[in-house]
Formats: C-alpha cells, structure tokens, sequence
C-alpha cells in the first residue's frame, strides 16, 4: 500500500529541515560565545599609534641575540634557561605571565628567582593545562620579551 504525497508532508519536510538548521545555528553560537577568549586589543587605531615603537623594541632585542626556553617541570613550576651570546644570562631579573588560551583561568604573573647562571625557576606551579606565557627578562639595562607555550 502506497500513500499519496500531499503538501502537508512537503510542509512537514521543510519545517524540520529549516529547524535542524537554526538548532545547529544556535548551538555553533553558544560554543562561539562560549570559548571566545577576547580581543587582542581594544581600540586598533591606538595601538597602531605605537606600532613604530613596539619595532624598535624588537629590532633592539634582536641586536641583543638573547635566547630563551621556557619548560614545565614535573612539580608544574616554569624554568626558564635565558642565554646571550656570552653564555648563561646572570643577575637578570625575569617576569612570566601565564594567560590561559580560551581566558577560562584567570591570568597568572610569575616572579622566577634564579636558579644558577641562566636559569630561573618560579616559586608556585601552574595549574595543569594549556599556557600562553608573555616572557619579560631585563639585565643591565636591556629588556626582552619571548612568546611561549606550556603545552596541557
């Protein structure tokens, strides 16, 4: 036996094809929504204003040829090995700020104490996960700045 296909089926099909897809629009939102981690900065125009700054900074930090390495130990504590062209980095004072990648902990700023030539350690681990850390080392009156990542 057969059934007569009539509009009200084709209504029917078009209804539910239309709501599956604002259900998957609006979930696919909520996640958007949900793991959206902020903006890098707030107003662009103003940052572009210190945009030839934030190059002589890194054309000043390249002349230095520091290098660094940031790891995780088994305790969750950073160590950072800082090195210039001479050799390990000494007396220099180091700065981490661990920011989560999706901002669902809050960030966290590390004052590492030193831990030998070249080496610093902080004093509280992180907690287990994913870190984007912003690297700030200063010695006899030159800055750098690294970028790193502390994989989960």
């Amino acid at each position: 036996m057969t059934r007569v296909f009539t509009g009200w089926h084709m209504t029917g099909i078009i209804v539910a094809m239309f709501g599956l897809v604002i259900a998957v629009n609006f979930l696919m939102a909520g996640y958007a929504i949900g793991t959206f981690g902020g903006t890098v900065v707030d107003n662009s125009y103003v940052a572009s204003q210190q945009f030839n700054t934030w190059l002589a900074e890194a054309r000043a930090q390249r002349r230095l040829n520091w290098t660094m390495d940031a790891t995780v130990g088994t305790d969750r504590r950073i160590v950072v090995t800082a090195l210039t062209p001479a050799g390990p980095l000494s007396g220099a004072r180091v700065e981490v700020v661990a920011t989560h990648p999706l901002g669902r902990l809050p960030s966290r700023t590390l004052v590492l104490q030193s831990a030998g030539p070249g080496r610093f350690v902080a004093a509280q681990p992180l907690p287990a996960g994913r870190w984007l850390l912003r690297v700030d080392v200063r010695a006899g009156g030159n800055n750098a700045r690294f970028d790193d990542e502390i994989p989960a």
